[in-house]
């Protein structure tokens, strides 16, 4: 009789989903969009990285606004390395004076400046900017064309493109906010109009109610997850080097455990302002320490065992297993069992916590 009732809660909560248009699009028009915008902004593969502002004191400046690769606009007394010119990261923009370039170096709208007639090359740098200190590099690197000075080695295999990294965060990402937000906001959001208080006179136990929202959240999330997969794919053709069942597992233990992260936030309370905060307060922190949008390689280690905190941690991590190294459920077995552990502890914490009213 367990069952029956667990199978009924969670299909009034999947009826009420699908009836929700505005919800019911949303969480595919979000994560397809982002993925389109970040593919359409990293997938190029000679995209420039580096904006370089040139200003002269003639009065006719004709560079162009972008670099031109066969230097056909190079002319005479312009004093830019042709091998800086003709890079494939750098973006040359012309600016009519020095105090404008210079007010948008000040402000890292660009990240080196030049003067493109300075015998002596002159250039400005704002040394609190990272990436005009690597521009400066690059610069000066160009007028050592033609001598070797290290030994170069392009490594062998195929290179995966930025977007096939960033591809599983964003899905990741998705499926942590529709976790959170779908069942931690929504159950309180019930418990302030009263809708729990009437399931309290029923048969149906806390357990069973939970086990029961967290389930039907979790087969909206693979069922959304695997419509926006479909249509990026068409588009961007991502490889998945390893095995689809395997992907299909993490992603499933992974949304578990998130669907669990948020019955605990959803035990108590009726403020919905309150929620709203404590949920922003762990899904923000949670996705910029779960390398979805960038690396933790080299971070502070205290930094880094911190993020294992998380469960997104361990679905991003096995799942980029999966699609970038082709590996297998062996492979991940680590990333399934921390995601099981935390399900398992959530849930019951969630469970003892639970109140119909309070």
């Amino acid at each position: 009789m367990m069952l029956k009732r667990i199978w009924a809660s969670f299909v009034a909560r999947n009826y009420e989903f699908f009836r929700d248009r505005a919800a019911f699009g949303w969480n595919f028009i979000f994560p397809f969009l982002l993925i389109v915008g970040f593919g359409l902004i990293f997938g190029e593969s000679d995209q420039k990285q580096f904006k370089v502002g040139i200003w002269e004191t003639t009065a006719q400046m004709t560079l162009p606004r972008e670099n031109e690769e066969d230097g056909s606009h190079q002319e005479t007394g312009d004093t830019i390395p042709p091998a800086f010119r003709q890079g494939k990261q750098v973006r040359f923009l012309v600016f009519p004076s020095q105090q404008e370039a210079e007010e948008k170096l000040r402000r890292h709208k660009i990240d080196l400046l030049l003067d493109r007639n300075s015998k002596l090359h002159r250039y400005w740098i704002n040394d609190s900017s990272p990436q005009g200190l690597i521009a400066e590099q690059l610069f000066l690197a160009s007028f050592l064309e033609g001598k070797s000075v290290a030994d170069k080695q392009i490594i062998s295999g195929k290179q995966i493109r930025y977007i096939d990294w960033l591809f599983p965060g964003i899905l990741g990402m998705n499926m942590s906010f529709s976790a959170l937000w779908g069942v931690g906001f929504v159950i309180v959001r019930y418990r302030k109009n009263g809708a729990l208080k009437r399931l309290k006179a029923t048969p149906l136990t806390p357990f069973e109610y939970l086990s029961a929202q967290m389930l039907s959240r979790i087969f909206l999330l693979l069922f959304t997850t695997i419509i926006v997969w479909i249509g990026s794919d068409l588009i961007f053709h991502f490889q998945v080097h390893g095995s689809y069942l395997s992907l299909l597992l993490i992603f499933f233990l992974g949304g578990l455990s998130l669907c669990s992260m948020g019955l605990v936030l959803a035990a108590r309370g009726i403020s919905e302002e309150f929620t709203s905060g404590i949920l922003n307060f762990i899904s923000w922190p949670m996705s910029f320490l779960s390398e979805v949008w960038f690396s933790l390689e080299g971070a502070p280690v205290w930094l880094q065992k911190l993020a294992l905190v998380f469960p997104l941690t361990h679905l991003l991590t096995g799942a980029r297993k999966i699609i970038n190294d082709g590996g297998s459920f062996a492979d991940i077995h680590t990333e399934c069992l921390a995601l099981l552990l935390i399900t398992a502890i959530c849930l019951t914490i969630a469970a003892r916590l639970f109140s119909w009213t309070e």
